[in-house]
């Protein structure tokens, strides 16, 4: 059950001019359900794109980052098999499906950037996937991004898309975007895919800059259970077919915009988390730099006894203090951290606060939404993580993965 996560309402997903979207029933693992999507982008686009930073990463990130340096015309996206700790034979496979797709879209391989998710290891049906393309490109569509987020997912519950538009100087700009993920979360993404588009027009290189600080402010600030996935992927498009983004002010604005979605799309990652019943903000304040505050805040968040403690509505505060002391800040003096429960000071000085009882802890956890903060008082920078608790739940699912 999703933590205060709705399905999107297809009505406020905004068309994105030069993007079309078209999905298929391929059966790659499982019958009668949308497991191929193909987006197909207007010549001249701008792609970029970040990716895991995990050395088993799959053959599709592999041919993603090679094939991005190419003016890109289209996206293939399956579900159900990663095709990831398959070798050379999973890179093969990769690129036979960008072939296939290039020849029904008349480009090049090289145009195509290829993502796959799902269980890792085991060989990608490819005679599945190509013989479902002619589906996906038969459905393409400006307007089935509901349909395109639906067709993305693993675990999740809840369809993950967003949108909204900007006002640049020489017009207004669409910002729309989808993502999956609901396991494997954390920085350097996740078993996450995210993909965000707009119609502005974007110098590739800027775009590339603007990818990344923006995944850093969304994707790479989100953890569910602290394993970084083998595929994670996230990709930005600029079409170039509305407004152009043409001062400093006008990418600053249009790079509120693509943060704003991108946000949005990774905090329903964590409010999908795998067996999520809290969807918990951690916020580390005052420290020498924002690092050292992440480093902090990913403590807490990645910590089992933490999380366990989140799903009971147990302030244990002793379990979050020593996440912060085992975070491997150089020189942090205990005596200067105090603890917030939202808005309750819990810890003063390194230790339990005279003035904090017990009851005010639980009613703060009981929250389906809290936050914890974490006040370092040792400099002036911050950094937020946003995370969820680890219930019976997240265990059953995995174990039950791949039954």
């Amino acid at each position: 059950m999703a933590v205060n996560l709705r399905a999107p309402d297809p009505a406020q997903l905004h068309p994105v001019a030069g993007v079309e979207l078209g999905i298929a029933m391929a059966g790659v693992r499982k019958a009668n359900r949308r497991d191929l999507l193909v987006v197909r982008l207007a010549a001249g686009s701008s792609v970029a794109g970040v990716f895991t930073r995990n050395r088993f990463c799959a053959a599709p990130v592999l041919l993603a980052k090679k094939h991005l340096r190419n003016p890109v015309r289209a996206l293939v996206v399956n579900t159900g098999n990663a095709n990831a700790g398959t070798g050379a034979d999973g890179v093969r496979r990769a690129l036979s499906v960008c072939k296939a797709l290039a020849s029904s879209l008349g480009c090049k391989a090289g145009q195509i950037l290829p993502f796959s998710t799902g269980v890792i290891m085991e060989p990608l049906p490819l005679d599945r996937v190509v013989a479902g393309l002619p589906q996906a490109v038969a459905d393409l569509r400006d307007a089935n991004w509901l349909s395109a987020a639906e067709a993305i997912m693993t675990t999740d519950t809840v369809a993950k898309a967003a949108s909204l538009r900007v006002k640049l100087s020489s017009g207004v700009a669409t910002v729309t975007g989808i993502a999956k993920g609901a396991g494997m979360i954390r920085p350097d993404m996740a078993t996450m895919l995210g993909f965000v588009a707009t119609d502005a027009k974007v110098a590739r290189g800027v775009l590339q800059r603007m990818t990344k600080e923006v995944a850093d402010q969304s994707f790479n600030a989100i953890t569910v259970d602290g394993d970084t996935s083998t595929n994670d992927a996230f990709v930005c498009l600029a079409t170039g077919k509305g407004p152009v983004a043409r001062s400093e002010k006008d990418l600053e604005v249009l790079g509120a915009g693509l943060k704003q979605v991108a946000q949005d799309l990774a905090q329903a990652i964590v409010r999908d988390g795998e067996g999520a019943t809290k969807f918990v903000t951690v916020r580390v304040e005052r420290g020498r730099n924002a690092a050292e505050c992440r480093k902090v805040a990913y403590a807490i968040a990645h910590s089992p006894l933490v999380k366990t403690a989140f799903f009971a509505s147990d302030p244990n505060l002793g379990r979050i203090l020593a996440a912060i002391g085992n975070a491997g800040v150089a020189g942090l003096e205990s005596s200067k951290v105090d603890l917030y429960l939202d808005k309750v000071l819990v810890a003063k000085g390194g230790g339990r606060h005279a003035g904090y009882r017990e009851e005010q802890g639980v009613a703060a956890m009981k929250k389906s939404e809290f936050t914890v903060r974490a006040v370092l008082n040792r400099g002036k920078a911050a950094a937020t993580v946003w995370t969820c608790d680890l219930s019976f739940d997240y265990v059953k699912i995995n174990a039950e993965y791949r039954s």
